[in-house]
């Protein structure tokens, strides 16, 4: 059976131009055709890292690198396991939404019980990974099971899964903080500041407002679906709803750097985090999906600023 690139993947990606055409199913169950989602779940976490950092005043040593190296593999696993949970829960409404309808279950690529194998394996490898980390960013990742395995059935239950999308995929700010909150893994507990707690609120934020305007491409079917979404309840009010979120995401961020003690440069690059976000609202446009999509990819960017602000935040002059 062929496959075709999707419709929310760009037509040059890695996996259909290089993987086996056996394998390209299963590569898209996982989205491994569409990174973005795995960086918007990676950054977070080594936003929490670099701001344990700076909170300790430790250096940057083996274990660290192993922290990003191992979160970066973890966020492309889970991440593909999440959208794997999704795409099992959601198979009937996809295949009313012309964007999912060419997806790997709906299409009859894989059927549910291969993904919950492939759900399962991913689990297990991720596990690994988690294990090698103190006490309290392995309860924490337990934890994180929860949100994942819920987020499916939020479209069904509230108007604001985007929210709930939020607590899930910035719960890396928090693992990554207490991954990194110790020198030594499993030997030590770690802990959770209250900056790392709004770093992750601001995440949070930082996710309603993006995914919002990611919902903007569905809003004719999912109204034919009668599936929820933050876009479909903001209605014509979708751009200040936005603003207000990326509003509140930077107000939060500005605060979890105040608390750690951020140096000069920190407000520096949170300014660029600010000017992206007005930049995006400035060029939102409701009624244009192509360009919802154009702006969602966007908040890569966004989260490298943030990212960068933390990490160089202890650089003085």
């Amino acid at each position: 059976m062929t496959t075709a690139p999707l419709p929310d993947a760009t037509h040059d990606n890695w996996v259909d131009r290089y993987a086996p055409q056996k394998l390209k199913p299963w590569l898209k169950l996982g989205r491994f055709d569409r990174p973005i989602g795995t960086w918007l779940l990676l950054l977070p976490g080594w936003q929490g890292i670099m701001l344990a950092l700076l909170e300790t005043g430790r250096g940057f040593g083996w274990y660290e690198a192993w922290l990003v190296f191992g979160f970066a593999l973890g966020a492309a696993l889970m991440r593909g396991a999440g959208c794997a949970v999704n795409d099992i829960v959601d198979r009937d409404f996809d295949a009313q939404v012309a964007r999912t309808a060419s997806r790997p279950i709906p299409s009859g690529q894989i059927s549910p019980k291969q993904a919950a194998a492939f759900v399962i394996g991913i689990c297990l490898v991720s596990l690994s990974i988690l294990l090698t980390m103190n006490l309290m960013a392995v309860l924490l990742g337990f934890l994180s099971l929860f949100l994942v395995a819920a987020y499916p059935f939020m479209k069904r239950i509230t108007w604001w899964p985007q929210a709930w999308l939020g607590l899930t995929f910035n719960w890396g700010a928090v693992l990554g903080f207490a991954g990194a909150s110790v020198a030594a893994p499993l030997a030590m507990t770690g802990f959770v500041s209250p900056a790392a707690l709004v770093l992750y609120a601001g995440g949070l934020f930082w996710t309603l407002g993006y995914d919002t305007i990611y919902a903007l491409q569905d809003i004719e079917d999912d109204v034919m679906a009668g599936v929820k979404s933050s876009a479909r309840r903001l209605g014509s009010k979708v751009r200040e709803g936005v603003a207000v979120f990326y509003a509140l995401a930077f107000v939060l961020a500005g605060i979890s750097g105040w608390l750690a003690k951020a140096g000069p440069l920190f407000w520096v690059f949170l300014g660029f985090y600010g000017l992206h976000f007005v930049w995006q609202i400035a060029k939102l446009r409701p009624e244009n999906p192509v360009l919802a999509l154009k702006l969602f990819k966007s908040n890569r960017e966004a989260g490298l600023i943030l990212l960068a602000a933390i990490a160089l935040s202890q650089i003085s002059f």
